[in-house]
């Protein structure tokens, strides 16, 4: 299938979004068309990126569907802004741009993700995602807390889709053997890790510690591709967000992937250091009084 584009994050957000008002409110094209007195394909083709999305047309459709005043100006705000490419964000106490990851996660066919220090959020069980939040940042409150967790469990619901993505997994080795939260937890998280690993649409990767200077030293990232659209890089770190999409920041992406994956283990090779990690963690459980 040939991919569309020109498409941008902004774009294809508005469009996600002009569909989700019209189903929360009950109605189909075909109301919200006759209503504005226009086509259904019209807006049908507004809803999936097909058609160029214009501010009178996109109000139009907002102030029908009763969308409150904040979402309208916002959805406006990115289409104003929505042929520019790459979109970066500052988060407040908590990150706002996870809808947009949730739903490219659900859109893509295949999601590639390298995290040098944490175990990746598609493989993270809840105890474990607990931890690392609380001590990543001590000002959440615990309803912050259960509510991104909860978000990134979410997430994995699409690992067990009929029409699930193929999902690749790399991960430096320090990111087993750090003791981030409590030795039990850490168990049961490395147990989901070989879980997740034996699923036929997940491949996990282990940077060993004896791997040289890499492209993976600067940092983690993600690569979502999709069917029909161009492909989008996402980036978080420090309260800050990025989904990327020019053709120059993918390539280098991609290019940073292909030099951490050649220096890897292979997936089974990975899965016997995961097993011999937790080994080591049980082990020493039953050692200590």
């Amino acid at each position: 299938m040939v991919k569309r584009k020109g498409i941008s994050v902004r774009q294809r957000r508005v469009s996600a979004d002009l569909r989700s008002w019209r189903l929360a409110r009950g109605m189909s094209c075909k109301d919200v068309a006759e209503a504005l007195d226009c086509s259904e394909t019209k807006i049908s083709r507004m809803e999936t990126g097909e058609r160029g999305l214009y501010a009178d047309d996109v109000a139009a459709v907002l102030g029908f569907l009763r969308v409150p005043a904040v979402h309208r100006h916002e959805l406006l705000g990115l289409l104003r802004a929505g042929e520019e490419k790459n979109w970066h964000e500052i988060h407040g106490k908590l990150p706002t741009n996870w809808k947009e990851l949730i739903r490219f996660e659900k859109e893509a066919v295949a999601i590639r993700n390298y995290e040098p220090m944490l175990i990746p959020g598609l493989a993270q069980i809840p105890e474990y995602s607990r931890a690392i939040m609380r001590g990543a940042n001590p000002k959440l409150s615990e309803m912050d807390v259960e509510s991104l967790v909860t978000v990134r469990m979410t997430r994995q619901v699409i690992l067990g889709r009929r029409t699930a993505p193929n999902v690749h997994l790399m991960l430096d080795e320090s990111v087993l053997r750090r003791p981030v939260c409590d030795p039990r937890i850490m168990e049961d998280q490395l147990r989901r890790l070989l879980a997740v690993g034996k699923r036929s649409n997940v491949v996990v990767q282990i940077v060993p510690f004896t791997a040289a200077a890499n492209p993976g030293l600067e940092g983690p990232f993600v690569i979502l591709d999709f069917a029909a659209e161009p492909p989008v890089a996402y980036m978080d770190s420090r309260g800050t967000s990025s989904f990327l999409e020019e053709e120059a920041h993918i390539d280098r992406v991609r290019v940073a992937w292909l030099g951490i994956r050649a220096i890897a283990l292979s997936p089974d090779e990975s899965a016997r250091l995961i097993a011999d990690v937790l080994g080591d963690l049980t082990t020493r459980e039953e050692r200590e009084p």
